[in-house]
């Protein structure tokens, strides 16, 4: 089967949730599959990746993203509004990657074709006619809902009122386009009930988020001061809301019964507001190139988000790890775990810094989360066994679509 997949970033190296699920499904499928790779740059130095992807795709294409000033981009942004398009897709697109895979499409005959994520789906619209090839949407979240879930966190007026457009934008838009697509796939049943609410016929698949547990293995008790670990891309807002709300809201609450206790805010790209979180006792990193080392020195992975969609890499990376996980319910949303049997859930200052300060005094109540956890990851979330649930997607998709259109007698004649 010939395969082409078009990501909004390069996934190598594996710095965010999105990355880390397309790396390692793309990888596994590579070994089944031929899988030509489309992608994003969103600064120059990106390209780095290329070549460690071409070891197992057949060829990776990419297109550096044109930062330019927001006035240059009324014109556009007013046409996408006008046409009832989130006018932020405007943002996303390279005339040089449509054309490299409109040329692809039109020399490689594909099965199937893979858009990852709902904002990348107008490049549909780049490719020539393609009768033959499946077409398949990934909704790394259900935009819409997690839009409103930002205005809600959203500190300003302006801002408010961008995300709430957003979100009134993408509730209309988003269930109606990914009607063109013979197959949604998102990461939870909780987020395909979103999206069939919205839109009953859509046919839709779950294939989870997961971690590789061959290279993740437990790590021993630390033996450092009180630590607690939050990780995320420090320049989206639910995780510059999540990062802020531990250190100011919930790390006070935690002193008062362990006052050495430290944080490490670990994630590319901080905004000016994490940034200036750092302090006494408080840590931010930026990009780091391995994160288990900040696993091994936290005593807890904290989750603290109160806005987002999709589900939590994170909370699998810390579970597979061998790190008992706190967080709210939003943070662990969509994930098969049970609070109190594989994490500690709470939605407030108060209950969450009981539950870390529990942790703290009773190690022992950690290990036991620990264990049951691990077996959870191993499982239900390995990346192996998720990829086996792509195959069957792509499998069936292929089938179906072929089914619903079959070749024309002049067009077999001219094969």
């Amino acid at each position: 089967m010939r395969i082409l997949v078009i990501t909004n970033t390069i996934p190598y190296p594996q710095i965010s949730g999105g990355r880390i699920r397309v790396y390692n499904l793309v990888k596994r499928i590579a070994r089944h599959h031929e899988v030509w790779l489309g992608c994003h740059l969103h600064s120059a130095d990106e390209i780095e990746g290329v070549p460690h992807l071409r070891q197992f795709c057949a060829d990776v294409a990419t297109g550096l993203l044109q930062h330019k000033s927001a006035l240059s981009h009324v014109p556009g942004l007013l046409r996408y509004l006008a046409a009832g398009r989130p006018p932020e897709f405007k943002f996303l697109h390279s005339d040089d990657l449509a054309q490299t895979l409109a040329a692809w499409c039109r020399e490689i005959p594909f099965d199937a074709v893979h858009i990852d994520e709902s904002r990348m789906a107008l490049y549909l619209e780049a490719l020539p006619p393609m009768p033959r090839a499946a077409r398949l949407l990934t909704l790394h979240n259900v935009e819409f809902d997690q839009a409103a879930r930002i205005a809600q966190i959203e500190g300003d007026a302006l801002s408010r009122f961008r995300s709430r457009l957003h979100n009134a934008i993408m509730r209309r838009w988003e269930p109606r386009y990914s009607e063109r697509f013979d197959r949604c796939i998102v990461v939870s049943e909780t987020d395909r009930e979103r999206l069939a609410s919205r839109n009953g016929r859509l046919r839709i698949d779950v294939v989870p988020n997961g971690v590789d547990t061959t290279v993740y293995q437990p790590l021993g008790p630390t033996h450092q001061d009180p630590a607690l670990l939050f990780i995320g891309n420090m320049s989206y807002r639910p995780c510059v809301d999540a990062a802020v709300y531990l250190v100011r809201n919930i790390l006070p609450l935690v002193r008062r019964r362990h006052p050495d206790t430290e944080v490490w805010l670990v994630g590319a790209g901080p905004t000016a507001e994490v940034q200036a979180l750092a302090g006494p006792g408080v840590h931010v990193t930026g990009r780091v190139e391995d994160v288990v080392p900040y696993y091994a020195r936290c005593a807890a992975a904290v989750v603290p988000l109160r806005a987002g969609g999709g589900t939590r890499l994170k909370i699998l990376e810390a579970m597979a790890l061998g790190r008992p996980v706190v967080s709210t319910t939003i943070g662990c949303e969509g994930l098969e775990v049970e609070p109190g049997e594989h994490l500690l859930v709470a939605d407030d200052p108060q209950h969450l810094a009981e539950a870390i300060v529990g942790l703290l005094d009773d190690p022992a109540r950690g290990e036991r989360l620990v264990v049951k956890a691990r077996q959870l990851v191993s499982s239900r979330y390995d990346w192996d066994a998720i990829a086996d649930q792509m195959l069957g997607v792509y499998d069936a998709a292929v089938a179906a679509h072929r089914a619903e259109n079959p070749l024309r007698p002049s067009a077999i004649a001219g094969n």
